[in-house]
């Protein structure tokens, strides 16, 4: 695939506030991450199966399993933006090759459908609102897309990537609004570590649904963030 540097993309840099992720714009604006967004509004239904997921592995086995995962995600994606950027990369940790293994898949079966990119863990932001770092903005099967990597310890069903759906559709708009595109497809090419590798595209309708959902998050975060600053 060729790099089409048709949008240039803002630099940013990541700082903390009150234990949150934020983005600092070009110094003008500090933004909530998408994921802060996410987590700050997730359902109590939600909060609870996590909660009872850390109590039946154990705290401390939960503990591990989380960071395990994390390590492997980031190293996966990190030998895929090598690839990308057509650079030698090599990991010899365990946990190196194994992400090693399941980047092969992501690249033999997913980025197989990518021509062109726009840009590779770029920052994205919707002024005012909330910003991000998205893998991939490129050319999918002649469709602009949002393209985001995820590994997973065991294969997923389609109704437990919600979030992963969101956070394609909070990307795909800040980029509509910045960029004046019209991106309505998402792609999620996940692998698992048994080298198990899925493809879910988010697109037509489905998408825009995402988009509502993904407003109706924004919308809860800076109202409960309101109530906060009113009670201080």
């Amino acid at each position: 695939m060729k790099l089409n540097k048709k949008f240039i993309y803002p630099k940013t840099k990541r700082e903390m506030i009150d234990g949150l992720r934020h983005y600092d714009i070009d110094s003008k604006e500090k933004l909530p991450s998408v994921t802060t967004i996410l987590k700050a509004t997730e359902s109590p239904e939600k909060q609870e199966s996590l909660q009872l997921w850390r109590e039946k592995m154990g705290v401390e086995n939960a503990a591990r399993i989380v960071d395990e995962s994390a390590a492997r995600g980031t190293a996966m994606h990190l030998i895929l933006e090598k690839y990308i950027e057509k650079q030698g990369y090599l990991d010899l940790t365990q946990v190196g090759q194994q992400a090693h293994n399941m980047a092969i898949r992501v690249i033999e079966q997913g980025l197989c459908n990518v021509s062109e990119y726009y840009g590779l863990e770029a920052t994205l932001y919707y002024p005012g609102l909330y910003a991000g770092a998205t893998d991939l903005i490129a050319v999918h099967k002649g469709q602009d897309a949002i393209v985001d990597f995820k590994q997973t310890n065991k294969p997923k069903k389609r109704e437990w990537i919600e979030d992963y759906c969101l956070q394609l559709a909070a990307y795909a708009m800040a980029h509509n609004y910045v960029y004046k595109t019209s991106i309505t497809k998402g792609v999620v090419m996940m692998c698992s570590k048994d080298n198990y590798y899925q493809e879910f595209v988010i697109e037509g309708e489905e998408f825009k649904k995402y988009k509502h959902q993904w407003l109706e998050r924004v919308d809860q975060y800076y109202k409960q963030k309101k109530e906060k600053e009113n009670v201080g």
